[in-house]
């Protein structure tokens, strides 16, 4: 009986290892033999979890598609009993939580597939958890792995079914063909075609805001970003290239290094090219490599050769085929590599992790901001979702760097919003309100410039001295209430929700103006652009509803958005503008029309779809630029371009329609570089500003730039992520509602 019970606990362990399935077995072709399906990747996940102690795995959220996005937790049965003491743990050591602690394991977070058609990475995590708990289940026993199995499904979904619909069997390695070349706008955004990869700190999609809530529940000690780029670069992984950051510790430095000698030991052994030192640097907070190392973590970008581009197999110009089995090979290999570094290194990731949090060196010990109340509650919101904490000033005057004047100034800090780097999130406070960012290298990757006090028009001032915040937060409590005697009701013009307001009464058939000059009534004033909703313009709502209904209607949607009107009992002003002056306005409810489509920029698109949708919710009809030819412009008030190249798209049919329309009282907004698609056309008065003299002299000592010199003096004509401070004419319709200067 003895040795029947013996041989049962040596079965046992590979009785419940044979219910579990590759995933090439699971999902029935080889892995990197074709690109899954999202729902194929979780249905993985489900069922490793079903078949293994190792590892549980859970919902945290939809996309805007109604796609789950989730995450599995991979440990040892042991960690995993005890997970949320190893979770609570981590947090105390930082002192997010009280108390004390000291926390043995090390925790690790691989994202995958933020960009939709970097594909293989999905694939990679599938084979990656199977390995891990196969074939390296030792490193689990002081290492809990959090997998993101796939970040962006709407976007990875958009690119997998495209390439499954138009592919070759077997597959066609030529770049010429169809499934090598995806079609507008591509795998690469999310569903309101946002990059997702510079969304960590804004966090305006809803697949940030909730991933971030499990980021901030768990604190990685160590967080990989896994990527894709073009066919023909090797495999990147860090050590990063500069400029790093001032905030990120030598300690960071040192083990970026660390991990990426133990991958470039085992990518040695397979003979697979990589680089390091190179390309990507760790300077703007929003990537997913940048925004975990400022939260302490050791956060790195993997990236490896392939992208939309790549298909199942592709030649390259070193005439090299790429196939995504390679693909996914290399993912699997340095994702592996990566844990086993933390295994070993678990008690030091967990001490310097620690010291990390420990913020008494930095310069600035609080950022004390005031202005406009919407805009302020808006960065209040944003710190919420990072979980930084903040609070309100008493009163008392702050001094310091101020924001406005360049220059030591002081502010009044009554109800100010006080933002403190004595927290342990301080060094993150401290990058995402720093005036200027150190650069040891003009050469980067991208955005050079952030700070959230111009970004949210703030005044601010960064004080070396720790202000006292224990005041709760201002109330300006809205509450409006129906006055049936009023001649109209007024509401300031100073920011995003005001906009919004105005959208919500006209979907409701409320009719309103807008004044062109200040207004004064009852002793009050209001600025240019202050609506106006008079009893008068809506008299023909009246007669179909109830009085009540009007006013009903006006102040329900006020009190809903926050909007405090006043009521005015005449239409006679203090001043000179009355309800009836020439300067008031009634504001058309405009039928709006957007280009999409090949030409258009995605990113541009998607930014303007998704600020009219959800944000100033207004409806729009988006129209593809294939169909501009059978479009009835007179069904429109307004077109609006986004970013892109129209030279293909627009012909001189279209200018002419386009001429027709508006002398009719259409308009058309042009951003960016639509505009130069109306240079020099007819019945079009613009051309392109420049000075051809300088051009040609320019071009001419571009010559003499010594080869090795030409990438650095390229990054003359770069204005990546700068900030101007720029004066308005606030007397213009477009300026109505800002100050005189803006950033």
């Amino acid at each position: 009986m003895t040795r029947y019970f013996t041989f049962l606990l040596l079965v046992f362990p590979l009785f419940i290892f044979a219910q579990l399935k590759s995933p090439s077995e699971f999902l029935g072709y080889g892995i990197g033999a074709q690109f899954s399906r999202h729902a194929d990747v979780v249905a993985y996940f489900e069922h490793v979890a079903a078949n293994s102690e190792m590892v549980k795995y859970a919902d945290y959220g939809k996309t805007n598609e109604r796609r789950r996005l989730t995450y599995a937790v991979i440990s040892s049965e042991e960690n995993l009993a005890n997970l949320e003491q190893i979770r609570t743990d981590n947090l105390k050591n930082i002192g997010v939580l009280k108390g004390a602690s000291s926390p043995e394991k090390a925790i690790v977070w691989l994202s995958y597939n933020v960009h939709g058609n970097e594909a293989s990475s999905s694939e990679a995590a599938m084979n990656t958890v199977y390995k891990l708990i196969t074939e390296h289940a030792d490193w689990l026993d002081n290492v809990v792995v959090i997998m993101d199995p796939n970040v962006n499904p709407d976007g990875r979904d958009r690119y997998v079914n495209w390439y499954n619909q138009v592919k070759a069997s077997p597959y066609n390695s030529s770049r010429d063909a169809v499934e090598h070349n995806e079609p507008w706008p591509g795998g690469r955004p999310n569903h309101y075609l946002f990059d997702l990869n510079r969304d960590w700190m804004w966090a305006s999609q809803v697949e940030t805001q909730q991933r971030l809530k499990v980021y901030n529940q768990w604190m990685p000690q160590i967080h990989v970003d896994f990527h894709e780029q073009f066919i023909n670069n090797p495999y990147y992984f860090a050590p990063a290239a500069e400029p790093f950051h001032e905030i990120i510790t030598p300690w960071q430095r040192d083990f970026q290094t660390r991990i990426g000698k133990n991958n470039a030991k085992y990518f040695d052994e397979n003979g697979w090219l990589f680089f390091t030192r190179e390309s990507f640097d760790l300077l703007y907070p929003s990537y997913g490599d940048t925004y975990p190392l400022f939260m302490g973590a050791i956060g790195m970008t993997y990236e490896q050769a392939g992208h939309g581009m790549a298909g199942l197999g592709i030649i390259n110009d070193d005439e090299i085929e790429l196939t995504l089995v390679d693909r996914v090979a290399h993912h699997t290999i340095a994702g592996l590599s990566t844990i086993e570094v933390a295994s070993q290194q678990a008690a030091s990731l967990n001490s310097e992790f620690k010291k990390y949090f420990q913020n008494d060196n930095l310069k600035y010990k609080s950022f004390v901001l005031k202005g406009n109340a919407d805009n302020l509650q808006a960065l209040a919101a944003l710190l919420d979702k990072h979980e930084i904490k903040y609070g309100y000033a008493t009163g008392g005057t702050v001094t310091g760097f101020s924001y406005n004047s360049d220059k030591k100034g002081a502010i009044d800090a009554k109800d100010a919003l006080v933002v403190s780097t004595n927290q342990p999130k301080g060094k993150m406070v401290q990058v995402l309100f720093e005036p200027n960012a150190a650069l040891s290298t003009p050469v980067t990757y991208d955005i050079t410039a952030w700070s959230l006090p111009y970004a949210y028009g703030l005044e601010t001032v960064a004080s070396t001295s720790l202000v006292p915040a224990n005041a709760s937060a201002p109330v300006d409590n809205v509450s409006n209430v129906s006055m049936p005697s009023a001649a109209g009701y007024i509401a300031k013009w100073n920011s995003l929700q005001d906009a919004e307001f105005l959208s919500a009464l006209l979907k409701e058939g409320i009719k309103v103006r807008f004044s062109e000059k200040e207004l004064g009534f009852g002793g009050n004033t209001f600025g240019r652009g202050s609506l106006i909703i008079t009893r008068s313009d809506n008299t023909s709502r009246l007669r179909s509803m109830s009085e009540q209904s009007f006013d009903k209607t006006v102040i329900e949607i006020a009190n809903k958005l926050g909007r405090q009107l006043y009521a005015s009992p005449t239409s006679y002003a203090d001043n000179l503008t009355d309800f009836g002056s020439q300067y008031v306005h009634l504001i058309k409810k405009n039928r709006v029309a957007m280009l999409q489509g090949e030409g258009t920029s995605s990113l541009s698109y998607g930014a303007l779809w998704h600020f009219f949708e959800t944000q100033l919710k207004y409806p729009i009809t988006s129209i593809n630029t294939g169909d501009i030819g059978n479009i009835e412009w007179n069904d429109y008030d307004v077109l609006v371009l986004p970013d892109g190249n129209y030279k293909s798209i627009l012909n001189d049919d279209t200018f002419t329609s386009f001429e027709q329309w508006i002398n009719k009282g259409g308009r058309i907004i042009a951003l960016g570089n639509a505009v130069a698609a109306f240079e020099g056309k007819d019945g079009f008065d613009l051309k392109r500003n420049g000075n051809e003299k300088e051009e040609k002299e320019t071009d001419s000592l571009g010559n003499l730039v010594p080869y090795a010199q030409r990438e650095l003096e390229s990054t003359k004509d770069f204005i990546t992520g700068s900030i101007y401070k720029v004066k308005l004419d606030n007397t213009h319709p477009l300026a109505f509602g800002y100050g005189d200067t803006y950033y």
